[in-house]
């Protein structure tokens, strides 16, 4: 995969992800502790918020996971790397890269990582 396409690939996905990180943060409910009662918040309720919060939280951190591997892989394009297993030195594949445009390892060494 050349260069150019490569970094427009992971250009758009790491403006997605960052998007998607934010709305996560954003829209995630703090669950606030209240008895149960007539007035109060049922346990199951709290439960569902807690849940939901921590999903959101977990997403959160997965996509900035993701993004800083794509901000790696932007730095392997601008020093030359991109394209090159980090274990072995040979070239990874196209289809590799297109599946997978941030990917720093060949097939062979996938499992290094």
């Amino acid at each position: 995969m050349d260069a150019d396409k490569a970094r427009r690939l992971l250009t758009e996905e790491r403006d997605r992800l960052t998007e998607m990180a934010s709305w996560n943060r954003e829209h995630a409910p703090s669950p606030s502790v209240q008895q149960e009662g007539s007035m109060g918040q049922h346990p199951g309720d709290y439960g569902s918020e807690v849940e939901e919060s921590m999903d959101r939280q977990a997403l959160a951190a997965e996509s900035d996971r993701q993004v800083a591997e794509i901000d790696a892989a932007l730095g392997r394009i601008d020093d030359g790397t991109y394209g090159r297993c980090r274990v072995c030195g040979r070239e990874i594949d196209d289809e590799r890269l297109e599946a997978r445009p941030q990917v720093d390892t060949c097939r062979e060494h996938a499992d290094a990582a």
